[in-house]
């Protein structure tokens, strides 16, 4: 199923206003409308990431698939940082998750070779980050009303 997508790196500024109108779409839909958690979502670590899309086409339409966002070290931890990672609604139940974790987490180790990641993640999922290497390095904690967990994943060893 990952196969069919198209995995596409921008930077915050190379963003055409309809990819980034995708993108924050996307998240309203997943965070704040399926989550029910009210927060501003658009936040200034956006203008320092580098996005990671998904797309999916067929036939003459594309849609997106698949986001997270790469944040380099010591801007919103001492750490690099994965954040915003979701498939959307109509892509669910067809494995892109881990996919979308890999190509994530190359880019991070080719980005910021000598880095940890840290990352805050919900604890329902702290099992599918685990099996990256993430290892839970906090208590849980509310956050926008839904329980998370730090995790951290060790430097690259190079």
């Amino acid at each position: 199923m990952s196969s069919s997508l198209d995995w596409k790196w921008h930077r915050f500024d190379a963003l055409t206003p309809a990819a980034l109108h995708t993108i924050l779409r996307a998240r309203a839909e997943v965070f704040v409308v399926e989550q029910h958690c009210s927060f501003a979502d658009p936040d200034a670590m956006d203008a320092h990431a580098q996005h990671l899309l998904g797309w999916s086409t067929d036939g003459a339409s594309t849609a997106l698939a698949a986001y997270l966002r790469l944040i380099g070290p010591g801007l919103k931890y001492a750490e690099a940082s994965i954040g915003r990672v979701l498939t959307t609604a109509a892509f669910r139940g067809r494995g892109l998750g881990r996919p979308l974790m890999l190509e994530g987490l190359r880019k991070l180790r080719e980005t910021f070779p000598s880095h940890a990641c840290r990352i805050g993640a919900q604890h329902r999922l702290e099992n599918f980050y685990t099996s990256f290497g993430f290892r839970t390095v906090s208590a849980p904690y509310i956050e926008d009303g839904i329980t998370h967990v730090e995790m951290l994943l060790a430097a690259d060893p190079r």
